[in-house]
């Protein structure tokens, strides 16, 4: 288990929250106008990187809010949080 730091509530244990998959995933602009295999693709595909990965968890038993992480997949360790809207900070793997 490890802490998260809420960027509403601060310091958190991990059971607090879930994990939303990736984040920064933009939505189409126009989806009706995607073939079926590009809808799959938007809707299924995943990096699924190993080390650096940019996550979307949200606060479940705290503020309830949506926010962004920087976590290595490898070691589990969350580098920064930052609210959804906010440019991601630059973080080497």
């Amino acid at each position: 288990m490890f802490q998260i730091d809420c960027p509403f509530c601060g310091p958190r244990w991990q059971v607090e929250f879930v994990c939303g998959g990736e984040a920064h995933i933009e939505r189409p602009i126009n989806p009706d106008m995607l073939s079926d295999d590009e809808w799959a693709d938007y809707v299924f595909m995943r990096t699924n990187s190993k080390g650096m990965h940019y996550e979307r968890w949200c606060h479940i038993h705290g503020c309830r809010q949506w926010f962004n992480a920087a976590r290595d997949t490898v070691s589990d360790k969350i580098h920064a949080t930052y609210r959804m809207g906010e440019k991601p900070p630059e973080l080497s793997s």
